[in-house]
């Protein structure tokens, strides 16, 4: 992994923006912007009328949600591998105890 930084431009809501990345992070830094910009189109189709800063508000906030959710099901999922290992380790310390 490279220290280095690159400088690249994206455009989020028509507006460039400079920024210093690790190479390897760059495309999912591009993908990233993309994203934004196809969730902004979604919702200036659905609330026409509204202010772009309205649009990227809002897609910030469905991004947080999301990430929020992803969050709440690694916990868990965490938490359930946990519990059977556990359980495997209860299992095999009796076998090796019996």
């Amino acid at each position: 992994m490279s220290s280095e930084l690159i400088n690249i431009n994206v455009v989020i809501a028509d507006r460039p923006y400079p920024l210093r990345v690790k190479p390897e992070e760059e495309e999912r830094v591009r993908n990233a912007a993309k994203d934004i910009n196809n969730k902004v189109k979604q919702f200036q189709t659905q609330y026409a009328g509204k202010d772009k800063q309205d649009f990227l508000a809002m897609s910030a906030l469905m991004f947080a949600v999301e990430a929020s959710s992803f969050q709440n099901k690694t916990v868990i999922n965490d938490s359930a591998f946990g519990d059977k290992l556990d359980e495997l380790d209860q299992l095999l310390t009796a076998t090796l105890k019996g």
